[in-house]
């Protein structure tokens, strides 16, 4: 209810019709997301309050939310080291890196409150990405720190790694040290970046790669779905979140992960199939969008995969060959846009400052993928 009358004091962007953007409306929504996240910079350079905002989020650890923040201000990072060069944005990203190097690290909050993962999933994810990247080339300034946060990141993964292979942010009764909880998509997303922090010699163990991997491949369906976590009996029957019109948020990350790693049975045409599923039963994603409580929706989606999925199925589109991906993007780009206000920010799930600033950066990464003539 709060959610719900906070969402309504923002104006909403307008509908756009669904046939396709062009890189040009692309681009200026783009800029538009980006503009909102340099104003929405905190004095001490990251991005969200890092406390609880909403009644919705009761019951979470106090870590939980300084994590959040953590991976909040790693996203933006993300979107603003991949986007067109302006010297705004680049003494935000500055600001940025410089707080993220010199940040705690997240911990744990509690037995069951794991959440603590996703400051370390997405902050290995920025750290493998940032070192040595030409916008940071200062080796004395940039580099050491980024080496030493990417370092701890990745330990920090190393010893929240299940017993099954993935990563999750909860442990269920009862509670280990060693998380004992994983889903598809968190290892998902962050396993290309655990195959580059092996390249840095930051993840010493080359089993932290394997067994991850083979967690994702074991999640993978016949259906063409991903399940939500691995269980001996998948749930696949009537309405469920693992068939393919609840896993529209996994597929793609899934899909794009297992194939950037060089895994065989991912290709073309699978990221095709999981690209088609994607639009044929978008429906249900928009369904879930902005519903206050999590798998509320028909199939168990839930409204905080809305912009993940969307940002995640850019990435896929990446990996299909260059002569087909701009029909691909055009035909994700309204959907994208969508969840954007007017004032450039977006939102699927809630309206805390964490949730809408991460949710503006998955917009921006989105829309710069399919962005000709780009550098990564």
């Amino acid at each position: 209810m709060l959610a719900a009358f906070a969402l309504a004091l923002v104006p909403l962007a307008p509908q756009l019709p669904q046939e396709g953007m062009s890189v040009d409306d692309a681009r200026t929504a783009m800029n538009k997301a980006l503009d909102h996240l340099l104003a929405s910079q905190n004095e001490d350079g990251s991005w969200g309050s890092g406390v609880m905002e909403s009644l919705q989020e009761y019951g979470f650890s106090v870590e939980s939310f300084y994590s959040w923040k953590v991976a909040t201000s790693a996203l933006t990072c993300l979107a603003l080291i991949r986007a067109p060069e302006t010297p705004e944005r680049q003494a935000a990203l500055e600001k940025g890196v410089m707080w993220l190097c010199t940040t705690r690290s997240p911990a744990r909050g509690n037995d069951w409150d794991n959440d603590a993962l996703w400051g370390v999933l997405y902050g290995l994810v920025f750290c493998t990405e940032a070192y040595g990247h030409k916008r940071l080339p200062d080796e004395t300034r940039w580099f050491h720190g980024i080496e030493e946060a990417g370092k701890r990141f990745a330990d920090l993964l190393a010893k929240n790694q299940s017993i099954n292979g993935g990563w999750g942010y909860y442990d269920f009764p009862d509670a280990t040290q060693r998380p004992k909880w994983d889903t598809s998509f968190c290892t998902a997303l962050v396993l290309p970046a655990v195959r580059a922090g092996e390249m840095l010699d930051w993840v010493e163990d080359p089993g932290i790669l394997r067994r991850g991997r083979n967690y994702v491949s074991r999640c993978a369906l016949p259906n063409g779905a991903y399940a939500y976590d691995l269980r001996m009996i998948p749930r696949v029957g009537g309405e469920s979140i693992d068939s393919v019109k609840g896993s529209l948020g996994r597929i793609q990350v899934c899909n794009w992960a297992l194939a950037s790693l060089g895994e065989k049975k991912i290709t073309p045409e699978r990221i095709r199939e999981g690209l088609e599923a994607f639009f044929e039963y978008h429906r249900f994603l928009d369904a879930a969008r902005m519903r206050p409580i999590p798998h509320e929706a028909y199939y168990a989606n839930a409204g905080y995969f809305y912009l993940f999925g969307h940002y995640y199925a850019a990435e896929a589109i990446e990996l299909l060959p260059e002569e087909e991906r701009e029909a691909w993007h055009a035909r994700l780009r309204p959907h994208v846009v969508r969840a954007q206000r007017q004032d450039g920010s977006a939102a699927d799930f809630l309206t805390v400052s964490y949730d809408a600033l991460a949710c503006t950066a998955y917009v921006a990464l989105a829309l710069e993928l399919g962005l000709p003539g780009r550098t990564d």
